[in-house]
């Protein structure tokens, strides 16, 4: 399965454009649909849609329940199935379970966490990392109704919930099985390694959180059982694997998680042209449930924080905080030489830590006019695609979209001025434009090719293996149809791969074909060669 993410509204205009406009997805090879947030929020400012007013209704631009309804029908029609947000953290300061808290209703109150004084919540802060430090100092804010400091991991206007009342809990289970018998298949499950505070932690992957999710599931399970649960964990690689389930949770939490990891080494790859780090990272994390997946990605609608590891760095005989400063200066257009144009977003004075917005065809340097950038596009799709597990395009990444221009000036400019993630959150562009640089044509491709080959079901795991040539990333996936490997030079130069590792997989040489090209692989010198940002899949003929 391929996957395919987007604002409804950006990439139709509403929910009866989405439906209008779904013989485009199953063109295009999609079987999965992120769809992002369309349940009703608060009014503006809603953190991009994530401060959820009202989980029983849509956003009243994109339409109404009947027309959720009706375009999951038609999704499913064409094989398709809807996935959608269910913010778990926090609801937004105007959600009914916080109105009737700060109107005196004690039930809701204990919904919340809510504290007299500033003696917890000091407390808590002082392990608390902050989310957003420029946007949104501190964990806390005071709410004169409330008469109390609500707990705001976010935004002021995001209350977050409290997990440890049962209550909650069955709010929860009640609005996914709602949501299901809309049709919803798939639950991204957003900010749920915040769900459980503990003091004297970050607040952060407490193992209370896969006892909730498991609990969620098994409702979910019982009920509605094809309806699967996606991790919003965006958190370091040691604890990522929990999310799909480990030890007592094995296999009974959550069946997608995104792998932001490989997402940000796809970005590191490519601006150090070294694939070492990446090699080395991957290989940390633990295999996870066959019965669940990775979702992998390039880009998504998000700002990239630069999640590598002090450990991993140091491994390769790099430092951590200075190969994240120089992605952040390179992805910015600071650094010399650089072909990227992106924009630094939540930078913190006091870590050194910023993150970066920008599309990706802009990050890898179509909008510079780099002569290399469209290689770079396709190499980047090759390597989500090619990982296995359930890679997701973001919307008009297939066409090569640049940064909007016109993200803060626009018509939504007042709204989205404060937030330079909507540079890469471009309209979709209907009718489509002319693939002027081939990229449409080569993602096509890519998808084609990709669901020829069984060797990519999830199933089977990445076997990141260590470089042999630190420009090529090697993957190999050992397939009970055979081996495949997959290469991928990240360098502006020809590049090799010894036949020693084809050998070593149980590949013949002499037999083996390129998926990517659909022929023989060029074998010279006792290498498989491989053109400048070129991939190659590589499996028995």
């Amino acid at each position: 399965m391929v996957g395919y993410a987007a604002y409804a509204d950006r990439f139709a205009g509403t929910l009866a454009g989405v439906a209008e406009r779904a013989s485009y997805l199953t063109d295009l090879g999609v079987g999965y649909l992120h769809l992002m947030p369309l349940l009703t929020p608060r009014p503006a400012p809603n953190d991009g849609g994530y401060a959820v007013q009202d989980f029983r209704s849509v956003r009243p631009d994109l339409g109404t329940l009947d027309d959720l309804r009706a375009l999951t029908r038609r999704l499913r029609g064409d094989g398709i199935s809807l996935c959608l947000d269910l913010v778990l953290n926090h609801v937004a300061r105007e959600h009914e379970w916080a109105v009737r808290a700060r109107a005196g209703d004690a039930t809701y109150r204990d919904y919340f966490l809510v504290y007299p004084d500033r003696t917890v919540p000091d407390a808590y802060e002082r392990t608390l990392p902050e989310v957003f430090p420029d946007l949104a100092p501190g964990s806390f804010t005071w709410d004169d109704e409330l008469e109390g400091w609500v707990w705001t991991t976010f935004n002021a206007y995001q209350w977050d919930v409290n997990w440890a009342n049962p209550d909650v809990l069955c709010e929860y289970a009640d609005v996914i099985l709602d949501l299901a018998n809309h049709g919803v298949e798939v639950f991204r499950l957003d900010a749920i390694a915040f769900t459980w505070k503990r003091l004297g932690t970050s607040c952060q992957n407490q193992p209370e959180v896969h006892a909730l999710t498991q609990a969620l599931r098994a409702v979910a399970r019982i009920a509605c059982p094809a309806v699967l649960f996606k991790a919003e964990a965006i958190v370091g690689p040691q604890d990522l694997p929990a999310y799909l389930g480990q030890g007592e949770h094995h296999g009974k939490v959550s069946d997608l998680a995104y792998h932001n990891g490989l997402m940000v080494q796809v970005w590191s790859m490519l601006a150090s042209q070294d694939a070492r780090l990446a090699s080395r990272a991957l290989q940390q994390l633990p295999p996870v449930p066959s019965t669940t997946a990775w979702i992998t990605y390039a880009r998504c609608h998000d700002d990239i924080g630069w999640a590598i590891s002090d450990e991993d760095a140091a491994a390769v005989g790099l430092s951590g905080f200075e190969h994240r400063r120089f992605l952040s200066d390179f992805y910015s257009g600071a650094f010399p030489g650089s072909w990227a144009d992106g924009l630094v977003f939540g930078e913190n004075p006091a870590t050194g830590d910023r993150r970066i917005s920008g599309s990706l065809a802009s990050l890898a340097g179509l909008g510079t006019g780099d002569p290399w950038a469209v290689e770079r596009i396709l190499l980047a799709h090759a390597v989500v695609l090619g990982f296995g597990g359930l890679p997701v395009i973001w919307m008009g990444d297939e066409l090569g979209l640049l940064n909007d221009p016109d993200w803060d000036t626009g018509p939504d400019g007042p709204e989205h001025a404060g937030d330079n993630r909507w540079v890469h959150r471009p309209r979709m562009p209907w009718p489509l434009p002319a693939d002027e640089h081939g990229i449409q044509a080569g993602v096509r491709h890519l998808v084609r090719a990709r669901a020829a080959l069984p060797h990519l079901h999830a199933s089977v795991p990445a076997l990141v293996l260590d470089p042999c040539d630190p420009g090529v990333l090697l993957v190999a996936r050992r397939h009970p149809l055979g081996p495949m490997l997959g290469a991928y030079n990240v360098m502006p130069a020809p590049r090799h791969v010894p036949l020693s590792v084809l050998h070593d997989l149980g590949l013949d040489p002499a037999t083996v074909v390129d998926h990517v090209s659909g022929s023989p692989p060029t074998v010279r010198d006792g290498a498989v060669q491989l053109a400048p940002y070129a991939a190659a899949w590589l499996t028995a003929r």
